[in-house]
């Protein structure tokens, strides 16, 4: 299929796209705060660079867009229609690079838990798993 827009605009479209301090960060990093935990962001010493780092608690959090991350069963997670052997390929990678630097962060010591843009849809049951996963002490 070919893409409804030109190669110019598209490029346009992608350079919005931005890495750190998007809209679902924010609003993890407000929920997190209001309940009460501090946290460093963006680890860059660490495996992925978390978005959330909780030095003190060997925790870190990483909150993904579902289509840049390839969420399981969610709609959000689509490939698009156009270019779909190039995004198949860059999402896959993305997809095996999540993991490995999982991975990377468990065989260190280190807690992640994962947010899903999609679970900004309901507040109070991500803030209560937010709340459970830093009250819970390291294993």
């Amino acid at each position: 299929m070919v893409d409804s827009v030109t190669p110019a605009e598209r490029s346009h479209v992608m350079s919005l796209v931005k890495g750190k301090n998007t809209r679902p960060e924010m609003v993890v990093r407000r929920l997190v705060y209001g309940a009460g935990f501090r946290y460093r962001l963006h680890g860059a010493k660490l495996p992925g660079k978390p978005d959330l780092v909780f030095a003190g608690k060997k925790k870190v959090i990483f909150v993904h867009g579902c289509f840049w991350h390839r969420h399981k069963n969610c709609a959000l997670a689509r490939i698009p229609k156009s270019n779909q052997e190039f995004w198949r390929a860059k999402l896959e990678g993305n997809q095996v690079r999540d993991e490995s630097n999982l991975q990377k962060l468990s065989e260190a010591g280190w807690d992640a838990l994962v947010i899903w843009e999609c679970e900004l849809r309901n507040l109070d049951a991500l803030e209560q798993r937010i709340r459970l996963f830093l009250a819970k002490s390291a294993t």
